[in-house]
């Protein structure tokens, strides 16, 4: 037999998907509310790809205490580039929305879109892969971590010893994947 191609649909996924077989246990109401659930993600994404069309075209967005028009416009003052890899290894790495660095001053900003309260966890381990990656201690450069959400915005600070020590965890963490990646190459043999 030969199957139908679709090749439109490679590499996507259907909301009735039957790997994600879960919904056949919903009711319409859940149905509703995963659907909710699924656009508001889409929606977050194509607002995180617009602030970075903005800030990396250096379009400023009218002068409000809207999160996206904060977040654009602090991103274009402070000369900050947009979706960075930072990298530790093939096992640790991430893009953060937005980072600067400049007179020894590290930023980092995330847009969050959803209704969950962010953790400023996410910014201070894109700031150890920074430092990891580029050879900087945590107690040498100042670090300012910004969450924009909910028409409000929020900054850290961290002191040098909480970024140390998610660098000192990624550098072990990162040793036992390693040594589980061999054991299981050798036990594959």
């Amino acid at each position: 037999m030969r199957f139908n191609e679709h090749f439109h649909l490679r590499d996507k996924h259907a909301f009735l998907s039957p790997s994600s077989w879960h919904w056949l246990n919903y009711d319409e109401q859940r149905l509703e509310a995963r659907f909710h659930t699924k656009r508001a993600a889409q929606l977050g994404t194509e607002l995180h790809e617009f602030a970075r069309r903005a800030i990396d075209l250096g379009i400023k967005l009218p002068k409000t205490r809207t999160t996206l028009n904060m977040y654009v416009n602090d991103g274009i003052n402070y000369k900050m580039a947009t979706e960075v890899c930072l990298f530790y290894s093939e096992n640790c790495f991430g893009h953060a929305d937005t980072i600067s660095f400049r007179r020894n001053k590290l930023r980092i900003s995330d847009l969050k879109t959803g209704i969950t309260v962010a953790s400023f966890q996410q910014l201070k381990v894109y700031a150890a892969l920074f430092c990891l990656e580029y050879g900087l201690s945590p107690y040498d450069i100042q670090i300012e971590l910004r969450i924009y959400q909910h028409d409000d915005i929020k900054v850290d600070e961290p002191v040098p010893d909480d970024i140390a020590d998610i660098m000192d965890t990624i550098i072990k963490f990162n040793m036992r994947i390693e040594e589980f990646k061999t054991e299981f190459e050798e036990v594959s043999l």
